[in-house]
């Protein structure tokens, strides 16, 4: 696994030492400390950790590859805290690779490092290596496509250490096959915003920063697949953390896409299900159970009035009412106790 490492290893953190409340205001947060980030997560021996990690997650993007590292060092020029930017390369079958090395050998100054799969695993995948090698204490997330603008990462971190996780809400749809793409995804956002309760401006934002500490206890959910950054929206939104949008520009990406619009529209909609199912399943099973409990009332009267007596149908779909309710309110409790 060939990796470029940082030039400078000193950090000095601009992180309080007092920790922020918790996303449900019953008690403080733990101290946003190096000592707690140490306790949280191993960092691979010798390297010390930073305050900010900019990942970016990368296949078969030589095309746009060096003018993002580009617009990213530019970015944060002015940062006055140490940092280093994290390319992780998903098994390119291109020269992704051979443009990161170049770029950092010319910019020697760039703590550019390199991580390497020997073959491809996902764009989920990618991104659970950035995020457990990283180390930054706060991780900013891009495509590495040029599509987000890296110069919208110090609006992003400027909400820190006020919130959990910011997110870049594009302010246009510049992908390919719109009319499926641009329905859909209106569709299951708000489907995501009923089942958690938040108001969700862009579901599935690549442009997102967010505290490594706190997400890495939410990495088991995240898929190998397109519906990662999904997946990571919703852990944090279901469990109560801080989270944040901020408009951004939106662009044409750089090379071709791989997005399909079939199978991950699919996959966004099952995330979203996914997700809720782990963490609020009474968003799901209460409307199912009400419904069933109405369609069996509306049947039990019509079956009355009409033949004098109730069927067997009436009482089954009572019956699945009540049970589809009683399972809600178990996997309730069970992920209170997990919550504990």
């Amino acid at each position: 696994m060939a990796r470029k490492h940082a030039t400078q290893e000193a950090v000095r953190s601009p992180l309080p030492a007092s920790g922020a409340p918790s996303p449900s205001g019953s008690e403080p947060r733990p101290q946003w400390s190096l000592e707690r980030l140490a306790q949280v997560e191993t960092l691979p021996p010798g390297e010390a950790p930073l305050p900010l990690t900019v990942l970016l997650p990368a296949y078969n993007e030589q095309q746009a590859i060096g003018s993002v590292l580009a617009e990213v060092v530019e970015a944060l020029r002015d940062w006055e805290f140490q940092y280093e930017i994290l390319v992780v390369d998903d098994g390119s079958t291109d020269n992704t690779a051979q443009v990161v090395e170049q770029f950092a050998q010319q910019c020697w100054q760039c703590p550019v490092r390199l991580v390497r799969h020997p073959q491809r695993r996902g764009a989920g995948a990618a991104r659970k290596t950035g995020i457990r090698q990283a180390r930054g204490q706060v991780i900013v997330m891009l495509d590495a496509d040029g599509s987000y603008p890296a110069a919208a990462i110090p609006e992003l971190l400027r909400h820190f250490p006020h919130y959990d996780q910011v997110n870049g809400a594009r302010t246009s749809e510049q992908g390919r096959w719109p009319w499926l793409r641009v329905p859909a995804k209106w569709l299951i956002r708000k489907l995501a915003c009923y089942l958690t309760g938040r108001n969700i401006p862009d579901l599935n934002t690549g442009l997102k920063a967010f505290r490594r500490d706190e997400m890495l206890r939410w990495l088991w959910v995240v898929p190998d697949g397109f519906s990662c950054v999904t997946t990571m929206t919703l852990a944090f939104l279901t469990n109560g953390y801080a989270v944040k949008y901020v408009p951004v520009e939106y662009r044409p990406r750089i090379g071709r896409s791989k997005f399909h619009p079939v199978k991950d529209t699919l996959s966004y909609l099952s995330t979203v299900l996914r997700i809720v199912l782990y963490f609020r399943p009474l968003r799901i099973f209460l409307p199912l159970a009400a419904l069933m409990l109405l369609l069996a009332g509306l049947k039990g009267w019509y079956s009355f009035a009409t033949t004098g007596t109730l069927q067997e149908s009436d009482v089954i779909l009572f019956t699945a009412g009540m049970m589809t309710g009683t399972l809600g309110l178990l996997a309730e409790v069970v992920v209170a106790h997990h919550r504990r």
